[in-house]
């Protein structure tokens, strides 16, 4: 059972380059990209601001959480911090499980949790 976790500054680069782990069924990665309106308004990106330790412990329990109920093989979680502009990921999850169901369920329930419990907090960049 494998969770990482990252809070990386700005926009996430392209995913790299990956090989998958002996037994698994299913890869699945999830990549939020932020569009350029917001509530109907033109935005030039979202800045997110973080409180780092309670939010790298929230992640790192609710993705092992996540691990155990679902029998997943491995979870790995990027997190923007500060701006990122229209059109650029600023959160990525990868999921390995031996089925796609599973692993499929992980990531809805994952991200729900996410936006309920875990104390990062998006505002708009207003445009002009």
């Amino acid at each position: 059972m494998r969770v990482s976790v990252r809070l990386t500054p700005g926009p996430l680069s392209p995913m790299p380059e990956y090989s998958y782990s002996p037994g698994s069924g299913a890869g699945i990665v999830f990549e939020g990209i932020v569009r350029p309106t917001e509530d109907g308004r033109q935005i030039l990106g979202l800045e997110y601001e973080v409180y780092r330790p309670m939010a790298e412990r929230q992640l790192e329990l609710i993705g092992r959480e996540m691990v155990e109920k679902h029998g997943l093989i491995s979870m790995e979680i990027e997190h923007s911090t500060g701006l990122v502009p229209n059109v650029a990921c600023s959160f990525r999850l990868r999921v390995e499980a031996v089925h796609r169901k599973e692993g499929l369920r992980a990531v809805d329930e994952f991200i729900d949790r996410l936006k309920r419990d875990v104390p990062i907090w998006k505002r708009a960049k207003p445009s002009g």
